[in-house]
């Protein structure tokens, strides 16, 4: 018993819910990312390079054998360019959002601290002492 009481602590501990709700959200703008770079970036990239298809970009170590259906071993360079890209954007869009943050919780420390009002005492306390002084 005791060990399921404590798995259930951790599982219901803050960060373990939101490292779960990262993991989920991450997926999603995972494939919004592949999208953008596989629909967006990379056709104009491939006209300005006279129409090469990244993602056809290989180097083909043994070719497709039809007769004995053995399939074709080849190394995917430009698979693998289209991951990259894919992750520097990716790598990107996350150091915006820490920058973000960060410019955030500098204005917040930054916010000008106003100084508590003094004791209703200590105010009376120095108008005396001030029309002492001015006797």
């Amino acid at each position: 018993m005791g060990f399921l009481k404590e798995f259930k602590e951790f599982a219901m501990r803050g960060s373990v819910v939101d490292l779960a709700v990262g993991v989920v959200i991450g997926g999603a703008f995972g494939k919004i990312v592949t999208s953008l770079v596989d629909d967006i970036i990379m056709p104009p990239i491939g006209y300005l390079t006279g129409g090469v298809d990244f993602s056809q970009i290989k180097y083909v170590l043994k070719a497709a054998d039809e007769v004995a259906k053995k399939p074709e071993v080849s190394i995917n360079l430009g698979n693998f360019i289209n991951v990259v890209i894919q992750f520097l954007i990716v790598a990107f869009c996350i150091f915006l959002v820490i920058k973000a943050l960060n410019s955030m919780k500098r204005k917040e420390e930054k916010a000008p601290e106003v100084a508590p009002a003094p004791p209703r005492e200590e105010v009376l306390l120095t108008e005396i002492r001030d029309l002492l002084k001015n006797k």
